[in-house]
């Protein structure tokens, strides 16, 4: 088994910051960019896929709800044939800076509300597959939600998501927030190694649940991500080389 680290990033606008993408970049073996539509634009996204380039980190897209001000984090109504389009549009795009780039797109991952409604509604879930199967990459996602379920049941690849910095329900889905606090960076990577071990994490009510760490994800909205890849990066890298 080879655990890798996986981040949300890229997700600048004009000229507003957000994340210090050059500080986790070499934590990381894995990108999630963001595709335009909850943040990021054509200048970020260019700039993001060359660091990534240069750090030899792999890219995969991270396309939302076409939420720019509420930052992909609120949910609507859209039908599976509209959401699917909405998919094919920002990963084409960022599959443009990255065939510029001479990278390949590594994987699909969506973003925010939409990770949601894909993980419990099944339109969602089988819009993003409608998506993936135009582009030929693997999907990340949760297990024991429809992410799984049906990305399985439509022959796409799927890889194993795990949060470092999210609480989990009761239910087994993470909670998503408009913004994410700060966490303990030693706590957050006990659990990710306990994730990886046992395959379990406690929910905020106390309750075990089942995942799987195939891969673990840190936001770079998260306040102190760099401490928090950093100490991940560490503590799981026994699981990085295989071992």
């Amino acid at each position: 088994m080879s655990v890798t680290v996986n981040c949300d990033m890229g997700e600048a606008f004009g000229l507003y910051r957000m994340g210090d993408d050059e500080g986790l970049m070499p934590l990381i073996s894995v990108a999630n960019v963001a595709c335009g539509f909850h943040a990021s634009d054509f200048n970020h996204m260019r700039a993001t896929v060359r660091l990534a380039k240069e750090n030899g980190v792999r890219v995969g897209a991270h396309p939302s709800l076409p939420d720019l001000q509420g930052f992909g984090r609120r949910e609507m109504k859209i039908s599976r044939d509209e959401l699917a389009n909405c998919i094919i549009y920002q990963v084409g795009a960022l599959k443009g800076f990255l065939d510029a780039e001479g990278m390949a797109l590594n994987h699909i991952k969506p973003h925010g509300s939409l990770y949601g409604m894909a993980a419990r509604d099944r339109s969602a879930a089988d819009a993003v597959c409608d998506a993936a199967e135009v582009f030929g990459v693997p999907l990340m996602g949760m297990v024991g939600t429809l992410h799984e379920e049906v990305y399985k049941a439509r022959g796409q690849g799927f890889i194993a998501e795990f949060y470092a910095d999210l609480d989990y329900n009761d239910e087994g889905s993470v909670i998503i927030t408009r913004e994410h606090d700060a966490v303990d960076p030693q706590d957050a990577a006990r659990k990710c190694v306990r994730a990886i071990e046992e395959g379990q994490v406690t929910s905020v009510n106390g309750k075990d649940l089942t995942v799987r760490a195939e891969t673990i994800c840190v936001h770079s909205d998260t306040p102190n991500a760099v401490a928090i890849a950093s100490a991940v990066r560490d503590a799981i890298q026994p699981y990085q080389n295989g071992e």
